[in-house]
Formats: C-alpha cells, sequence, structure tokens
C-alpha cells in the first residue's frame, strides 16, 4: 500500500504540516507546507507562514511555568516511570518539529500511523472522516504526547485533546507550536498515573511508541484502562524484540542513520506481539486489530502489513 497513491494517505501526509528542515534553530528559516499538500489540493485549516524562531525563541522563559504544572499529580503514584527514558526525550524536545532531527523516524512514521489511528476511531465510532471535523464530540489522550506530532492532526479532526508528557521540557515545545497553527489543545506535564487519579476518562487513549520505554508496562496499560471510558479504544504502538528489530532499530537507526542519540531504545525492553496481547488482556482490555508498520528502504516509505509485525507494529483495544 503506497500513501501517495491513497486519499487517507494524502490527508495523513496533510496532518504533519511542518516538513521543512530545521538545520539550525537561530537562523531564519520559515516553516512552509510541503508539496504533498499542495498535489492532494487539500486546504484544511490553512495558517499563515510561521517562523521558527518564532517557536522556540521563547521556550526557555516557558519552561518554568511548564515545569510546574500539576507539580502535585507529579508526585501521585508513577511507578510506571523510569526517570532513565523520560531524561533521554527531556535532552531532545527542542528538536519535536525539525523532521530532520533526532525524531525524523516518528516524522517518516506518522502519515501511517495517522492512517492507522483515523481509521480505528472511524470505525469503532462511527465517524464519517471525509466529513469535516469527524471526530467532533470525541475526548482524546495522546499520553507521551512529545511535541504533539500526533495530538495536532488529531485536534485538526475535532477532537478534545489532551496531550500529557512525563517529560516537562516537551510541554513548552508543544504548545508554542500547537499556538502557532491556532490550535486549541490541553496540553499538561503529568503522567498516566496523576490523571487516572483525577478520574479523567476519555474516548481515545493514544499510547504510541511509549510502553517500551515504562519500568512497568502491566502496570502502565491497567493505568491506561482505567483513563477510558466503557467502550473507550486504546491505539498503543510498540517494537517487537527480536534479531531484526535489533538490526532495524538499533543498529540502523541509532548507530548506522544516527536519525536517534544511541541509547534512545533499550532492546531487552522490547515487547513482542504475543507480549504485548497477554498484557492488554491482563489489563482488561479487548484486542480487537493489531498490523505491522512496515518500511520500505527502497521507496522510502511505510506501509500497514496485516502479517508483517517483524519490528515496529500497532494494536487495537476496547474496554468492554
Amino acid at each position: 500500500m503506497q500513501y501517495q497513491n491513497r486519499l487517507s494517505g494524502r490527508m495523513a501526509a496533510l496532518f504533519d504540516i511542518d516538513p521543512v528542515i530545521v538545520a539550525n534553530i537561530h537562523q531564519s528559516l520559515v516553516e512552509r507546507f510541503d508539496l504533498r499538500i499542495k498535489i492532494s489540493c487539500c486546504a484544511l485549516l490553512p495558517c499563515d507562514p510561521v517562523h521558527v524562531c518564532t517557536i522556540y525563541a521563547n521556550i526557555r522563559a516557558a519552561t518554568g511555568p511548564a515545569q510546574n504544572i500539576s507539580e502535585r499529580e507529579m508526585q501521585a503514584e508513577t511507578n510506571s516511570i523510569d526517570p532513565t527514558e523520560v531524561a533521554k526525550f527531556e535532552a531532545m524536545a527542542a528538536e519535536w518539529w525539525d523532521p530532520a532531527g533526532k525524531f525524523k523516524p516518528l516524522h517518516m512514521l506518522n502519515p501511517c500511523r495517522l492512517d492507522y489511528i483515523t481509521s480505528q476511531i472511524a470505525a469503532e465510532f462511527g465517524r464519517d472522516t471525509v466529513r469535516p471535523v469527524p471526530f467532533k464530540g470525541l475526548r482524546l489522550l495522546d499520553i507521551g504526547c512529545g511535541g504533539g506530532l500526533l495530538s495536532e492532526p488529531m485536534a485538526r479532526l475535532g477532537a478534545s485533546v489532551v496531550g500529557a508528557d512525563a517529560a516537562a521540557g516537551n510541554i513548552p515545545v508543544a504548545r508554542l507550536h500547537a499556538e502557532a497553527q491556532g490550535l486549541t489543545i490541553d496540553y499538561r506535564h503529568t503522567t498516566a498515573e496523576a490523571l487516572a487519579e483525577t478520574g479523567e476518562q476519555f474516548d481515545v487513549v493514544l499510547n504510541m511508541e511509549v510502553v517500551e520505554h515504562v519500568s512497568a508496562p502491566l502496570d502502565f496499560l491497567t493505568t491506561c484502562r482505567k483513563l477510558l471510558k466503557p467502550g473507550g479504544l486504546m491505539v498503543c504502538s510498540t517494537i517487537n524484540r527480536n534479531a531484526k528489530s535489533f538490526m532495524a532499530a538499533i543498529v540502523g537507526a541509532e548507530w548506522v542513520m544516527r536519525w536517534l542519540p544511541k541509547g534512545t531504545h533499550d532492546w531487552a525492553k522490547f515487547i513482542t506481539p504475543e507480549e504485548l496481547a497477554d498484557l492488554i488482556r491482563s489489563a482488561g482490555l479487548d484486542l480487537v486489530d493489531k498490523k505491522g508498520f512496515v518500511f520500505n528502504p527502497i521507496s522510502w516509505q511505510w506501509s500497514l502489513s496485516d502479517r508483517d509485525l517483524s519490528v515496529n507494529y500497532v494494536t487495537s483495544s476496547v474496554r468492554r
């Protein structure tokens, strides 16, 4: 399945609207819409070009308040948080919206992730993605939101979005970028456990590339279940644990291509599809779908696969 040949793929590509290569954030570079958007003739919530410096210049000033957000909540029970893993992403916070930076793999994967997420939400809640703001009325939590690569497209589709991250430095980056795009997203420096303590619940929980970074996956997934309303949907993606994933996600992405800093991933924390299915069921959720994210090094594109879950894969599960 090639994404440039599918309407859903083109729409997904539209949502990742920051393809400009930010080689140096101190230069007066200007973000622009990617050519993919012009080709697909889409104009969803168009906005004026935004200077990259406008987004990043005040991050240092904004970081202080963000670190104090939910301070009481951050002191609540957080058994699944691994401080070492949080520190890794804290150190890379300013690069979230640089498609040529340390999060290049996620920018490349994002259209594929969005195609899966939108189709699963639409199927579960009976929404027509062709209509404007099809997810209006749905409350969505993006746990481990980072800089907002998934939160922003979900907001554009009409969902009421809460983006949560344990790394305080990610929040001002996400807030400033959303503001520059004219989006209203409730970004919080907090954890899944702290949110569950307050009794908050959501129609959808996005748990994307997070579970392999926590210290207690079952505790974390159980907390995600608590955050779901009855009938709610959790979309969870991670990385398989085998020789191929070691070569692709660690040797390839970190050592050879240097898309990510060495040590970003711990192969021992990778989770096989069978293990994740057992964890999801043990957490009290019903697994309803699973797919593989497959990278083609020739076409330099990602696609969904029903059978190849050998490296990156994604699941959908429901709270009954």
